[in-house]
């Protein structure tokens, strides 16, 4: 008989299977947990600019800029959550708290297609960057075949535990920031600051300004570019200090993704007319960074900026020397810059999704299979393979089509908007029916409404992210269709186990004791 538990009576006749219960591990701190959101928001800056440069036209900054405000009302409103309610789930377990479990089961699973989504079209993405190297990775079946084992590959790491995917995600991380300030620099050393008409040029000449309408739709569109703020939340049960890490990540991921996000549209705005930026056939829309380096190798002459420092041959000689190698290297370090966020933001949709699972499963909205943890290496790994295998179903189109991950990406928004959305909703309700939750962060900007301290920031978090859904829904009919199908699916779902399992559908347990 096993001597690590304690023997029963009954086990003289029969013993049963008895399942130990494992609980993940709290080894995550600030870089591991940055490393994860930024890899996630920040990737989408790679196919996102693009798609936003083809509806906003020399807007796309602005259009950046407003959905970049909107980033910053998400960002507070999971500041707070996951500070009061550190146990992982984001908009999920904010929902169950403050609503019910239904409303809790629609945000995770809105966010569950967003993950999937994210996974696969970042996957998706990283062989064309990579072509750079082997132009064979820009056929669809080579590329697609190459996604695939990437996201195999990121499964293994996964299984083997969290600590293992978090150092290399703080790795890639690092090069990819460094990369990214080296090509904001070059860019504004090399095209815009020798000629800063340029860039008034290519936003405001003569058809490049995009109509109202269409102002509006690349901000929805630039939706795509801010999504990935839930990441983080959902390892709250993993963090060291949540109620402190997790806030100061937010806020760290506030300024870097702001700067960085306003540098790169800036630049590539600068590098190219929006026409060429958006042009998904002969321009860069699915690879906006790669133009830039393109730009920056070909339109501006070493000699040229030597001679705007120097009239000193011998000192000439070097500046041009130096400039020379930094184009040329430039496309190599866009490659492997791409290349990285893109393998982060995957890796963070499958650390997202999993660790989600486990939330929602272990909170009886999902069968209980789903919230087994390995006994050696202390992850879910059941969701972990099943969500790895789903992304790869979802990636199969790609081996007959170059396009699809236009619809990816508009089925990432629309996951994620909606779980933004009821984030904010619940942090609101969570002011007004719990007011004496503990909120170790807590902003300052509230309105008073019935005794009730509403904060601002989610207030218009609410309101903007629910008209850029609608706006989704409604111009985007791939979106709709497969979005509100898999919305239909998920609670179908919901309803037949909780029924199977003689549970109430609303059920609200009272989980605050524990966080008194």
């Amino acid at each position: 008989m096993d001597k690590s538990r304690p023997s029963k009576p009954g086990d003289r006749i029969f013993r049963p299977v008895r399942i130990t219960r494992y609980r993940l591990r709290r080894v995550m701190g600030i870089p591991a947990l940055f490393s994860i959101g930024y890899g996630d928001v920040g990737s989408s800056i790679y196919y996102g600019l693009g798609v936003v440069a083809l509806i906003a036209l020399g807007a796309t900054p602005i259009a950046l800029g407003v959905a970049g405000l909107i980033y910053v009302f998400n960002a507070f409103t999971y500041a707070e959550g996951s500070a009061a309610l550190p146990e992982g789930g984001g908009s999920a377990s904010f929902a169950r708290h403050a609503f019910n479990d239904t409303a809790s089961f629609i945000a995770g699973w809105a966010l569950m297609l967003s993950y999937i989504a994210t996974m696969a079209i970042s996957a998706y993405t990283i062989p064309p960057y990579l072509a750079y190297f082997w132009p064979v990775l820009k056929e669809p079946a080579a590329g697609t075949l190459l996604a695939m084992g990437i996201i195999l590959f990121l499964m293994l790491i996964n299984i083997l535990g969290i600590k293992e995917s978090s150092r290399l995600n703080i790795f890639f991380i690092i090069i990819d920031i460094l990369t990214q300030i080296t090509m904001v620099t070059l860019g504004a050393i090399l095209i815009l600051l020798p000629n800063p008409a340029i860039l008034v040029q290519h936003m405001f000449g003569e058809g490049n300004w995009p109509s109202v309408k269409n102002l509006i739709l690349g901000i929805a569109f630039a939706a795509l570019c801010f999504t990935g703020v839930e990441s983080v939340s959902q390892h709250g049960e993993e963090t060291r200090h949540p109620e402190k890490r997790i806030p100061q990540t937010y806020v760290t991921m506030i300024f870097a993704v702001l700067i960085l996000f306003a540098g790169i549209s800036i630049i590539a705005l600068s590098a190219m007319t929006p026409q060429e930026l958006g042009d998904p056939v002969n321009g860069w829309a699915r690879d906006p960074i790669a133009g830039i380096a393109n730009s920056i190798s070909t339109v501006v002459s070493p000699d040229e900026i030597a001679s705007r420092i120097t009239s000193e041959p011998a000192l000439h000689i070097v500046i041009a020397w130096v400039f020379t190698g930094v184009r040329n290297i430039l496309p190599v370090l866009v490659a492997i810059l791409a290349a990285t966020i893109l393998l982060v933001a995957t890796n963070a949709g499958l650390l997202g999704i999993s660790r989600l699972a486990y939330n929602l499963s272990s909170n009886r909205q999902l069968p209980v299979t789903l919230n087994r943890i390995h006994g050696r290496f202390r992850t879910p790994y059941i969701a972990i393979i099943l969500f790895s295998l789903i992304s790869l179903l979802m990636l199969t189109p790609g081996f007959f089509s170059d396009s699809f991950f236009t619809d990816l990406g508009a089925l990432y928004v629309f996951g994620s908007l909606l779980c933004f959305a009821l984030a904010h909703a619940a942090v609101i309700g969570l002011r007004v029916r719990k007011p004496d939750l503990p909120r170790p962060f807590k902003l300052g900007l509230n309105i008073p409404i019935k005794g009730r301290q509403l904060p601002l920031t989610a207030i218009l978090g609410l309101v903007s992210t629910l008209a850029i859904w609608l706006i989704i829904i409604v111009i985007q009919p791939f979106s709709r269709w497969y979005g509100l199908a898999w919305m239909a699916l998920g609670i179908t779902i919901y309803y037949l186990y909780r029924r199977s399992q003689h549970l109430p559908l609303t059920h609200l347990e009272d989980k605050m004791a524990k966080h008194k």
